[in-house]
């Protein structure tokens, strides 16, 4: 599905359903060189279970055309303009890695159009080495190669892990690549890392949020560790809000690692109406 946000051509998969605005509507926001497609399992099962599916591919990304966001707050921004275009009044939002901090950023500007918050493998400070960005804007396919083994609890995925046979390493590589290439004018990888790296509202944004949270975290996961989570954790829990927290035994793609239990705990909690 194509829509068109801040006068771009924006696409969204819709899970193989048609888009209808009057359903209840959960969009799922991808990290730093990733697409929508690293949500294909968890949309399609949700876009066929009653929930109307908005898997963005962010501007300059991919399918999307636009000027890439260069921070946090940009990002989120589009989120709400895409909102808007799409006739959305409410959504519930769904974020992986920097993804998470654009879904939190947006959740608190857009304060009660946000039904619930999915925070996947999030952090914050979401601080990046100062290597891995510098390589990331040097040395592109060196850092790409770097960040598909830290991102990975295992190299050798277990079957469930879309389908026997599945090379996981091999297929994140290949996406990356083709994420990278696809905007010959802004190497989205850095602009991306930079964003994450000095994104500084997490805690006030938290604050601000008025929807239930969930953070589902990877417990092995050597992107974002889950101790880096505690900050925005402890946030919501002294603001009040309903958090609740879901660890999964893999690295930092949960999507992939573990599909089933990732879509378990967000079908679950986004049934708490």
């Amino acid at each position: 599905m194509e829509i068109l946000v801040n006068g771009a051509p924006t696409y969204c998969y819709t899970g193989g359903k048609p888009f209808d605005a009057a359903k209840p509507t959960v969009v799922f926001i991808h990290g730093v060189l990733n697409d929508h497609s690293v949500w294909i399992l968890q949309s399609r099962y949700l876009a066929h279970h009653g929930w109307n599916v908005l898997a963005v591919d962010l501007p300059g990304h991919c399918k999307s055309e636009g000027e890439a966001p260069s921070t946090v707050e940009e990002a989120a921004g589009f989120i709400a303009a895409l909102l808007d275009a799409a006739g959305v009044t409410q959504a519930a939002l769904v974020g992986h890695s920097w993804g998470s901090l654009i879904a939190l950023e947006a959740a608190a500007q857009l304060a009660g159009r946000v039904s619930h918050l999915v925070l996947v493998g999030t952090a914050y400070p979401m601080k990046v080495s100062p290597a891995l960005i510098e390589t990331s804007l040097n040395e592109p396919e060196k850092a790409l190669k770097m960040v598909n083994v830290f991102s990975r609890s295992t190299l050798a995925a277990p079957p469930s892990a879309l389908g026997p046979g599945t090379w996981v390493y091999g297929a994140g590589m290949a996406l990356g690549r083709r994420v990278l290439r696809s905007n010959t004018r802004v190497n989205v990888f850095h602009r991306g890392f930079v964003a994450c790296d000095r994104y500084a509202g997490g805690e006030a944004a938290m604050a601000r949020v008025t929807c239930p949270v969930l953070f589902l975290l990877g417990g092995q996961d050597q992107m974002t560790h889950p101790k880096a989570a505690q900050t925005l954790i402890q946030a919501a829990r002294s603001a009040d809000k309903a958090a609740s927290t879901v660890t999964l035994p893999v690295g930092h793609h949960q999507m992939t690692e573990t599909p089933d239990a990732t879509l378990f705990a967000i079908r679950d909690f986004l049934n708490r109406r």
